[in-house]
């Protein structure tokens, strides 16, 4: 759960509670009047990590007796640090479907990678499901040990899912596949073409200024 303030600061007033913190948010959804907020940033940043945005999230705000189930819809970063300086949360209803994108959690072991050398390809790394909320996965697993040869391919439409989810994305993308391992002769060819671009001199551009938005 995590836990938050009811917020009446809003634009570049916001900069004070950051250095305090607690980072700006905002709470909204299908029908619901949006409600602003203050989070503490440490604790957004550990539930960020452990729930990503695939996980309902349970948002306590003091003063207010409803329990608020929402998703992480977007972050804005700081990018001089990294660190978080805004967040949205989609508060769900549990009786409406909601559609949203679902990590894949690669498992097992592939014997044309440990086998045959292949390298492992991964062109997807989440998928888009529509299901109520109470049956949205954290995670879909991929396992990988269907990868026995080169010829074989894991595509969306081999993910068990579980009950009530459906998958929205392209049953016929290619999830994962492995390559043959690199002859000699094409490792030299690499080798070669690296080592004559690296002796070309480079033009160094000046990075372009970021706007960064102070406030939703």
């Amino acid at each position: 759960m995590l836990k938050a303030e009811t917020r009446d600061i809003f634009g570049k007033k916001v900069r004070k509670g950051r250095k305090e913190g607690i980072i700006p948010a905002v709470i909204y959804g299908h029908g619901i009047e949006s409600v602003s907020v203050w989070v503490h940033n440490l604790e957004f940043v550990r539930l960020l990590e452990s729930a990503g945005e695939s996980s309902l999230i349970d948002v306590s705000i003091q003063g207010d007796p409803k329990q608020h189930s929402v998703l992480i819809h977007d972050v804005q970063f700081d990018p001089m640090t990294g660190k978080p300086i805004h967040a949205d949360f989609f508060e769900v209803r549990m009786d409406e479907e909601i559609e949203t994108n679902v990590a894949l959690e690669f498992v097992g072991e592939s014997a044309a990678v440990k086998v045959l050398g292949g390298i492992l390809v991964k062109n997807i790394d989440e998928v888009s499901v529509r299901c109520l909320p109470v049956n949205l996965p954290h995670q879909l697993n991929v396992d990988i040990s269907a990868l026995k040869t080169f010829d074989d391919v894991i595509m969306v439409k081999d993910l068990i899912i579980g009950k009530g989810v459906e998958i929205v994305s392209d049953g016929e993308a290619i999830i994962a596949v492995v390559t043959p391992p690199r002859s000699e002769e094409e490792l030299q060819q690499l080798e070669s073409i690296s080592t004559s671009t690296a002796t070309e001199p480079e033009l160094i551009k000046k990075p372009e200024k970021e706007n960064v938005e102070e406030e939703k």
